[in-house]
């Protein structure tokens, strides 16, 4: 786990490559809990990076329509949203070990068949293990805003990464993005309106209401008790 840390070497110069990330790795200790689920359920329930490219055929049980979620975070609405629909497969990619051990506990206290994980960097899995063409749904859920604008250009939504995303999707699949700062969501609107092969679900330059697969969060919920707002985003490959 966390492979993705161990940076190469240019073959050339010998020098370490480093890679730009879309987040910073701040990782607390894991509990005994979160340290026990990964010891008894990486074995079946994770994905790693050096396994190569998954088939979707073999990922469950069955051939199941799969999505996608990037940094889930502790894991509840991930959790959450394979419980609620066992017609779809799960996969997550979070970075932080804690929250890889909080997903693995919530699937083993709710039996969840059709759920995998990733600790590693997205755009790397999405690179190099996800066949193209293959993702019913990627999900996006309140990434950092670094919203200082000297920060901008670590956001995640870019238009490098909506390309790979397009990419991983089937024709009419959705790339669903939420996020609670409105800077952020108009800069997320505005990357999807500059590429082509997208069609906004809610009609140009307009945001969604929260779709029912979307777990509200206590966050959110306290968010809007104080007037906060949150957008969301779906976008749905169009070619």
């Amino acid at each position: 786990m966390l492979d993705f840390l161990n940076q190469n070497a240019d073959p050339d110069s010998g020098k370490i490559l480093r890679k730009v990330r879309s987040f910073v790795l701040r990782e607390g200790r894991l509990t005994k809990g979160q340290q026990g689920a990964i010891d008894r359920l990486w074995p079946t329930l994770g994905l790693e990076r050096g396994d190569g490219v998954i088939d979707p055929a073999t990922l469950f049980d069955k051939p199941l329509p799969l999505v996608f979620e990037i940094g889930y975070g502790m894991g509840q609405s991930l959790a959450a949203m394979a419980q609620a629909d066992p017609s779809l497969g799960f996969i997550g990619v979070e970075v932080h070990r804690p929250g890889v051990g909080s997903l693995l506990m919530a699937a083993e206290e709710l039996q969840l068949s059709n759920l995998r994980s990733y600790c590693d960097d997205a755009v790397d899995i999405l690179e190099q293990c996800i066949p193209d063409s293959s993702l019913q749904r990627v999900q996006l859920y309140f990434p950092d805003p670094w919203h200082k604008k000297k920060h901008h250009k670590r956001r995640i939504a870019q238009p490098a990464f909506v390309q790979l995303v397009k990419r991983k999707l089937k024709p009419g699949g959705v790339l669903h993005m939420a996020t609670d700062w409105e800077n952020y969501a108009e800069h997320m609107i505005d990357v999807m309106n500059a590429e082509a092969g997208w069609k906004n679900q809610a009609g140009d330059a307009e945001f969604s209401k929260r779709p029912s697969w979307r777990p509200e969060t206590k966050f959110e919920r306290r968010g809007e008790k104080l007037g906060h707002g949150v957008w969301d985003l779906l976008f749905e490959r169009a070619d």
